[in-house]
C-alpha cells in the first residue's frame, strides 16, 4: 500500500499522545513529526514535532483485532506436528497490546510463560476477500511483536484464548516500517543477550499474501489490524528480571523487561 520506507509511530509527548512520522533531520537527530491521525486514515502533519529523546514510544497502532497464526514456520520446533493444510489462527484481545519497554507481566495463574518473537503485518485499509495477488495493496507495513503465551494454560485448556490473552501478552513495536519487501522480514529474538530464535520469511509455511487472502475470506480486516505471522523455533519460558528483545535489521528493535505479577 505504501511505496517508501517511512517509520510510523505512536508517541507520548509532553501534551498527550499522537501518531507521528519519524524523520532524521540534517543534524542526524531523529524527530517525531506529529500527525493528525494514522496515515492510512488520512492523517497529515500538524506542524508540531519533538526530538525522539523527548517522547516515549507506544504500540504503533491501535488494532480492532490481533490475529495470530500458529505453527507457521517449517523446522524443528515441533517435530511431531502435522503440517497444517490451512493456517491455524487465533485471536488475541486488543487489551493484551503494549508498546516498547513496557513490562511483560507473568501472571500468577501460570507457571510457564513463553516468548514468541514474530513479524506482524499492519493492515492499511478495510478489506474483504482479497486475492493474494492484491495483498500488497491492503498492507500498510510491518512491525515486530511478541506473542507471549502461558504454555501450561494452553495445554490445559485445549484452546488458546486464556493462554494468549493476558494483559501485556502482546508487545508490539517499536514502529511500523512501510514499503519493505517481504524478503526483508527476517527476525531474531534475544533474551538477556542470548539469541534464542532466528527466522526468515522463506521458512513460513503460509507466506504473507496467503495469510491475507485466507483471513480476509473469513473476516473483514480493518485499518490498523495486526496479523502475527508465526514464530520460529526456540520459544522458551521467561523469568522475572529478564529482558526480551525481538529485532529485525529492516524494522527495528522491540525491547520489553519481564516481571512477576504483584
Amino acid at each position: 500500500m505504501s511505496t517508501d520506507h517511512q517509520r510510523l509511530a505512536r508517541v507520548r509527548h509532553p501534551g498527550g499522545c499522537a501518531y507521528a512520522r519519524l524523520e532524521v533531520g540534517p543534524d542526524g537527530d531523529t524527530r517525531a513529526v506529529e500527525l493528525s491521525g494514522p496515515p492510512f486514515a488520512g492523517g497529515i502533519a500538524t506542524g508540531r514535532q519533538w526530538p525522539l529523546s523527548g517522547v516515549s514510544l507506544l504500540a504503533p497502532v491501535v488494532p480492532t483485532k490481533v490475529i495470530g497464526v500458529g505453527r507457521n514456520y517449517a523446522g524443528p520446533a515441533d517435530p511431531g506436528a502435522v503440517r497444517p493444510a490451512d493456517p491455524l489462527v487465533f485471536l488475541k484481545p486488543p487489551s493484551s497490546v503494549v508498546g516498547p519497554d513496557t513490562p511483560i507481566v507473568l501472571p500468577s495463574a501460570s507457571a510457564k510463560v513463553d516468548f514468541e518473537g514474530e513479524v506482524a503485518v499492519v493492515i492499511g485499509r478495510r478489506c474483504r476477500r482479497v486475492d493474494r495477488t492484491r495483498a500488497a495493496q491492503v498492507v500498510f507495513g510491518y512491525t515486530l511483536a511478541n506473542d507471549v503465551t502461558a504454555r501450561d494454560l494452553q495445554h490445559a485448556d485445549g484452546q488458546w484464548t486464556r493462554a494468549k490473552g493476558f494483559d501485556t501478552f502482546c508487545p508490539v513495536g517499536p514502529w511500523v516500517r512501510a514499503g519493505l519487501p517481504p524478503a526483508a522480514l527476517c527476525l531474531r529474538t534475544v533474551v538477556d543477550g542470548d539469541v534464542r530464535q532466528e527466522g526468515a520469511p522463506s521458512a513460513m509455511i503460509f507466506d504473507i499474501p496467503a495469510l491475507v487472502q485466507w483471513l480476509s475470506a473469513v473476516m473483514t480486516l480493518e485499518p490498523g489490524d495486526l496479523i502475527l505471522t508465526g514464530t520460529p523455533a526456540g520459544s522458551a519460558a521467561l523469568r522475572p528480571g529478564q529482558t526480551v528483545v525481538v529485532e529485525s535489521p529492516h524494522i527495528g528493535r522491540l525491547r520489553n523487561p519481564v516481571r512477576a505479577e504483584s
